[in-house]
This record gives C-alpha cells, sequence and structure tokens, in this order.
C-alpha cells in the first residue's frame, strides 16, 4: 500500500527535476524556434556552466551569488561564442539544416573533450552553499530544501524569459524570427546579433540547470549527456514551443521519480524514451507542436 507521504514526496521529487529539465529543454527549443536545428552542443554549456560555478566557489569563498553569475556570464557568453565560431560560418554557406546539426555534434565533443583534458575527468562535488536540508511539508511529507529551491528558482528564471520575449523589442524580434527568420530579416531584424542573444540566453538557462544538476549528479565532463533527456522533453512538448518544453520536462521529471519510486529505478530511462516513441508515434510534432505550413 503506497502512502500519501510517500506518493507526495516522489511528486515533489519528479516535478524538481522536470523543472531542472525545463531550464535546458526551454533553451533548446528557443535555439530550435529560430535556426530549426537542434543544438547538441547545449549539453557542453551545462558543463560549462557547472565548472565555472565550482571553480568560482572555490576561489572566491563559497560566495553562491558571485559564483553563480559568473557562472551565467561565462556560459552566455561561451554559447554566444559557439554560434558565432561553429554555426555562423555554416548558415551564411548553405541552408541545408544537417550541416548545423553534424557541427553541433563535433562541438559537444570538442567541449567534453576539453574539459577531459585540461582538468581532468574525475568526479568533483559543488561546496555546500545550495542548501539540502530536509523539510517538512504541510505535516504529510518531507523533501529537500534543494527540491524546492530548484523549483523556485525555475519560475523565475522561466517567468522572466518570458517577460522578456513578451516585453521588449529583441523579444518581438525572436518571435518574428521564429515565425520567418529571412522575412524578419528584410523587415529590419539584425538576424546575427537576435541569434546571439538567443544563444546567449539558452546559455545562461543552461548555466542554472548545470548548477543544479552538479549539486544532484555531481560535476563530470560527461555531464551534458542528460540533455538528451531535455531533448525528449522538447520533442514530447512540440519543438519550438516554449511551453511545450516545460509540460514535457515536468512530464518526464514526473515519469522517472515515479517510476524509481514505485517500480524500479532501472525503468526510468525505458520509461523516457518509451514516452519519446509514443509520441513520435501518436502526435509526431508533440503536444503544443504546429504542423508546418507548405510554402507555395
Amino acid at each position: 500500500m503506497i502512502s500519501l507521504g510517500t506518493f507526495a514526496q516522489q511528486l515533489i521529487n519528479g516535478i524538481s527535476l522536470g523543472s531542472v529539465y525545463a531550464l535546458i529543454a526551454v533553451g533548446y527549443s528557443l535555439v530550435y524556434s529560430i535556426l530549426l536545428f537542434s543544438n547538441f552542443a547545449h549539453g557542453g554549456f551545462i558543463v560549462i556552466g557547472g565548472y565555472t560555478c565550482y571553480y568560482a566557489l572555490r576561489s572566491m569563498g563559497n560566495n553562491i551569488w558571485v559564483g553563480g553569475f559568473l557562472a551565467l556570464l561565462a556560459t552566455g557568453i561561451a554559447a554566444a561564442l559557439t554560434e558565432r565560431i561553429a554555426y555562423r560560418p555554416i548558415r551564411e554557406r548553405t541552408d541545408i539544416k544537417l550541416y548545423l546539426l553534424i557541427a553541433s555534434l563535433g562541438m559537444s565533443i570538442v567541449i567534453e573533450n576539453l574539459f577531459v583534458v585540461t582538468i581532468g575527468g574525475r568526479f568533483r562535488a559543488l561546496p555546500p552553499v545550495i542548501p539540502t536540508n530536509p523539510v517538512r511539508l504541510f505535516g504529510i511529507t518531507t523533501t529537500s530544501a534543494f527540491d524546492l529551491l530548484s523549483m523556485v528558482v525555475a519560475v523565475i528564471f522561466l517567468t522572466g524569459l518570458q517577460l522578456f520575449i513578451k516585453k521588449s523589442k529583441w523579444g518581438l524580434a525572436i518571435r518574428a524570427a521564429a515565425c520567418d527568420l529571412r522575412t524578419a530579416g528584410l523587415m529590419g531584424v539584425n538576424v546575427n546579433m537576435l541569434i546571439s542573444i538567443v544563444f546567449f540566453v539558452a546559455g545562461v538557462l543552461a548555466a542554472v540547470g548545470g548548477i543544479f544538476l552538479s549539486v544532484r549528479y555531481t560535476l563530470y565532463p560527461q555531464l551534458g549527456a542528460i540533455t538528451i533527456k531535455a531533448f525528449v522533453a522538447a520533442v514530447v512538448g512540440g519543438l519550438g514551443s516554449l511551453p511545450g518544453a516545460v509540460v514535457g520536462s515536468l512530464i518526464l521529471g514526473l515519469a522517472e521519480m515515479l517510476t524509481a519510486g514505485f517500480i524500479s529505478s532501472q525503468l526510468r530511462d525505458l520509461v523516457v524514451f518509451s514516452l519519446l516513441v509514443i509520441t513520435l508515434l501518436v502526435k509526431p510534432t508533440g503536444l503544443f507542436g504546429k504542423e508546418p505550413l507548405e510554402k507555395v
């Protein structure tokens, strides 16, 4: 018999994990909405964010505000530079998205191996600056302060992104480019600057996710492989749809934790990728994705 407290605990754990996936998946979908390709180097941005925070904390007296800010800034800049160095020359030569996809796979491997070569592949734990103490909720269940904090931070950043897209000049440009990048350029939008901003924002979100994943799983150069689940979440929700990425991430997080908690932890990945297959069979565009319009 499953107790209400145990079920509530797994529910909170699933929402917490899903909120971290959402930060990563939204960045994924944001890039896809503009350039129509899956940026598999996104996992490398998670690693950059995690390691920048780790070394900033070690060198600056475990100040999470300074360490977090430097991690977000460094990762955002790294993401924008990746687009400038690896993707823009390809975009300027061809419209074939497959080349961008191949380049992103190459950049993912390059970033991972740069960390392996320069600092080694051993596991590292972030200093205990993020609280993980148990918290009693409503007298029903006990959860971790870390899980609650990850949900709150995810809500803050995703709300900030929504306000940026809805209220700012560049947000309007992003919405226009998501409809038609070429037409947005003809209407006076600086396309290259716009894409750099999109990559910077995606990098910032990946850094936040990287910090929380480093606390949850420890930090190592292959941590970016977790983005495959964020990619699955984006597909389930609908590639290019930011609300879809959030909903898909929450579905995946809940599916993972409920499976691990009540069936078997060995089946959590099976359930996640089964959801991907079912989504592609039943609704290939995802829950919130739109059917591509045929241009005539």
